[in-house]
């Protein structure tokens, strides 16, 4: 690339890749349909298909739910198993079992939805964390009776279990289960690790019930043998009226409790810290979350081993068959648990947007936190802000989709830190080593002359390359190259206006890789400039199959793309020296290496 660098480009099919032949004509009917993220079919956050507005409480005595047991994590756990059983006079497939939380989910509970005048409110105005058909059970049609198992995590309040005839477009309560809760439901629970604003610096951020006027917040951390400090925490939350619209603000709304961040700084690079998050109740009580450790971060310009981990369009899903995802991400657990398996040779991971696919349906913000946070605990969990965080209509984002569900990225700023200068602008640089990595907000405006596009061109600007000679540019859409089906259909291959603006900045500051997600699949090009192979161009790549549905492709490949996969995966980059970067795409589904390249650089010219 620049300063005498080239590219070894390795193409891997011997496992099944699928290399430039994509999966032929599929969904071709489909063109003059097809939106940038969302195809028939798709795209539908499960709950949403819940028509909650319109249930009707209709109990009856004959129909009966008990779930069991009463009382769930008596050992600290922060997950459990609940078993439902439950029974109707009169079966039919469509009957389903919900998961509410708080426990008491009728019309009361949400003064803000009743009716006035003549105009009753709703009988029901929040809709299940989860749901199963009732069918799921084996001879559930034929005797009106079944169990089903249903993973609850602690997300602060209690739970009980609604069993619904007539579907889920007229739902109707036949039948309530007894409350069952967490030992503590206030616990602080799900770490998650984030570089700060300096590189000797990590941010651990988590959620509990606790507001600061009845437990104060810290981390107590330190080296193995060494004195342990206590790092006090900043404390956040946020209510209905910060939403922009619904489902968020309406049936979607979940307290989403305390988030707090602590600050670990002046860490000595490459040491490893223990940390506990806690709370010290007023009567000087301490509750404590679990033990945890992790590996400070190098200093910029330090030569060692470091491995980067980056995807998008993760989601999340449920592991004890609840169908909200079925469909929709069947391989966000396996993108999950590929990453757990090989956290020993992690150093960070870059999520690059559409983080949990909550929609607005803020119960599932919890969700996700859980699921990721074997690796969030661990490694710094970095975000890029993405379509299904920000969108919304008239809400100041750069598009105008509802992708958010009423979101507008109030959730996903909260629940996770980023290093960012300003926290409603969701762009910021992180140095890793020998990275600098630019992380830019896709659904705000880059073009020249914003404020996001002078943020761009200063962290690549001042990077000094002598020390962090591998430059990263990410962002969450494709602001640069991809033939993704919908991205040639707009003859673009890629954003509007994206390359446009940027590709003169990438090449001026001489970006070695280029990492994007938003369309859910695998595909990298060759060094590119101006839609042409040069020996010192951009590599583009995107890894947007994390988990979500997958996106196919254009029918024939541009000559710039080099390589597509339309599977599940994710990319790692490695490094340990100035001269050579290598790329490896990682399906989701074995953890195997099914493309990789490498960037050497000549080192007497960086």
């Amino acid at each position: 690339m620049r300063g005498g660098s080239t590219h070894t480009l390795v193409s891997s099919d011997m496992r099944g890749g699928t290399g430039l032949a994509p999966r032929g004509l599929l969904w071709l009917a489909l063109a003059l349909s097809l939106t940038a993220c969302r195809v028939t079919g798709h795209g539908v956050h499960p709950l949403s298909r819940i028509a909650v507005h319109r249930a009707r409480v209709a109990l009856d005595a004959s129909a009966a739910a008990r779930a069991s047991p009463k009382l769930l994590g008596s050992r600290g756990e922060d997950t459990a198993w609940v078993t439902v059983d439950f029974q109707v006079p009169h079966p039919s497939d469509d009957d389903w079992i919900g998961v509410f939380s708080p426990s008491e989910f009728n019309a009361s509970t949400c003064p803000s939805f009743q009716g006035s005048g003549q105009i009753p409110g709703p009988s029901i105005c929040s809709a299940p964390i989860k749901y199963q058909l009732a069918n799921y059970s084996s001879g559930y049609a034929g005797s009106g009776k079944g169990t089903l198992k249903f993973q609850l995590i602690n997300q602060r309040q209690d739970f009980s279990l609604g069993l619904f005839t007539g579907g889920l477009s007229n739902p109707a309560l036949v039948a309530v289960s007894n409350k069952i809760a967490f030992v503590n439901p206030k616990a602080p629970v799900y770490p998650r690790l984030a570089l700060g604003k300096t590189w000797n610096e990590m941010t651990v951020t988590w959620t509990s019930g606790y507001d600061i006027s009845e437990a104060y917040p810290f981390v107590e951390w330190g080296a193995k043998g060494s004195p342990h400090a206590r790092a006090p925490a900043d404390t956040v939350t946020f209510g209905r009226e910060r939403l922009c619209g619904e489902p968020a603000s309406t049936v979607g709304w979940r307290d989403p409790g305390f988030i707090h961040t602590a600050f670990l700084k002046n860490l000595r690079p490459g040491k490893e810290y223990y940390y506990k998050i806690g709370h010290t109740l007023h009567n000087r009580k301490v509750i404590w979350g679990k033990p945890k450790s992790f590996t400070a971060p190098p200093y910029p310009g330090q030569r060692s081993l470091q491995r980067v981990v980056i995807f998008g369009d993760l989601g999340k899903a449920e592991r004890d068959g609840s169908n909200e995802y079925q469909n929709f991400q069947p391989a966000s657990l396996n993108t999950t648990d590929a990453v757990i398996r090989d956290l020993d040779n992690t150093d960070i991971v870059f999520h690059i947007g559409d983080i949990s696919y909550a929609n607005g349906y803020l119960s599932q913000w919890d969700q996700f936190t859980q699921q990721v946070e074997p690796i969030t605990s661990r490694v710094p969990y970095m975000l890029a802000s993405g379509n299904h965080e920000r969108d919304f209509p008239n809400s100041g984002s750069f598009y105008n989709g509802t992708d958010s569900g009423g979101e507008c990225g109030v959730p996903a700023a909260t629940m996770y830190y980023v290093p960012t200068e300003n926290r409603a602008n969701y762009w910021y640089m992180a140095d890793y080593g020998m990275f600098r990595f630019c992380v830019a907000d896709s659904e705000q405006d880059w073009r020249e002359g914003t404020e996001q596009y002078r943020f761009i061109e200063h962290c690549l600007a001042t990077v000094d390359r002598a020390k962090q000679p591998w430059l990263i540019f990410t962002a969450h859409r494709v602001l640069g190259y991809s033939s993704g089906f919908y991205y040639g259909y707009n003859g673009v291959f890629g954003e509007p206006m994206a390359r446009q603006n940027l590709e003169p900045l990438w090449r001026r500051y001489g970006v070695d890789v280029a990492f994007y997600g938003h369309f859910h699949q695998y595909e990298r090009t060759c060094p590119v400039y101006q839609e042409k192979c040069v020996q010192d161009g951009t590599v583009h790549v995107v890894v947007g199959g994390g988990g979500a549905y997958l996106s196919n492709f254009t029918t024939v490949a541009p000559p710039w793309s080099v390589y597509r996969d339309m599977d599940y995966g994710f990319g790692k980059l490695t490094t340990s020296n100035e001269t050579t970067l290598q790329f490896e795409y990682r399906r989701s589904s074995d953890g195997q290496v099914y493309d990789s390249f490498t960037v050497h650089k000549d080192k007497q010219n960086i």
